[in-house]
């Protein structure tokens, strides 16, 4: 049997703490950002935050942070050292093989991100964008979405999520392939860039079946595999809350993220 995790009353979760506006790191506890345990002084917030935040209030847990990069999250999972990853990680098949999943708790349709005065900018489908072009390591984006640009030049995939809008940001590549909520939050921070969601049109990314599709959109928390106590009560707080409620949740998100 897999103990639940939250025996103790605290429900330890993972995130990078460095992915807004899923997850970020600020300097106090302002818009009721929590302390991230693993670093003293720092305080984690963003959508993330406010889903466990939820969690715990319904169940009365104590909520704990531990800031953990990408490639860490699902090991440390897997040893114990977190109760749940909540950190804008998507539904995958393959990510299923090693953990349960609890959700979607957000829907985060696929785009592209360019500068507003580049030629990127006036496509109106992945087969009129050219140029360079990166995605985050270990994730769809890089490995099923760029592949399919086929006018593109794919660079090296880029080891974080800033370290991508930076990419774009600073010219070293044309456009950048990512989801909706960090494209939002980085359109946020710079007026220079500009969103283009193909969603819905012929000129959208493809996958084989909506099945596919629906595995890389939604977005889910990661537990223990076999961690059944710990999935229903996530889901059943999730169950309560609409399409709506995630979308007004990431926008009150996006407006408290703290200026890079």
């Amino acid at each position: 049997v897999v103990l639940s995790g939250v025996e103790d009353g605290v429900l330890t979760v993972g995130m990078e703490c460095t992915y807004a506006p899923y997850n970020w790191t600020q300097t106090d506890d302002s818009n009721g950002a929590v302390p991230i345990v693993n670093n003293p002084g720092s305080y984690a917030n963003g959508y993330d935050v406010m889903i466990a935040q939820r969690i715990c209030d319904t169940y009365g847990w104590k909520l704990e942070v531990q800031a953990i990069e990408w490639a860490g999250l699902i090991p440390a999972l897997n040893a114990g050292t977190i109760d749940a990853v909540i950190a804008g990680q998507s539904m995958t098949a393959e990510r299923m093989e090693q953990v349960d999943m609890a959700g979607p708790y957000f829907y985060a349709s696929i785009v592209c991100v360019a500068k507003k005065d580049s030629e990127q900018a006036k496509a109106k489908g992945i087969s009129e964008l050219t140029g360079t072009c990166t995605a985050q390591e270990g994730t769809i984006w890089y490995t099923d979405c760029l592949p399919q640009v086929e006018g593109a030049q794919i660079m090296a995939q880029s080891e974080s999520a800033p370290a991508m809008i930076m990419a774009v940001e600073s010219g070293t590549v044309d456009f950048i392939c990512t989801d909706m909520p960090t494209a939002m939050g980085a359109a946020a921070q710079d007026d220079n860039l500009v969103i283009l969601n193909f969603s819905g049109t012929p000129g959208d990314f493809q996958f084989a079946s909506e099945a596919e599709r629906a595995e890389n959109v939604n977005i889910g928390i990661s537990v223990r595999k076999g961690n059944t106590i710990l999935k229903d009560a996530i889901d059943k707080v999730l169950s309560q809350m609409t399409e709506d409620d995630f979308n007004q949740l990431m926008d009150e998100a996006i407006r408290i993220q703290p200026e890079v």
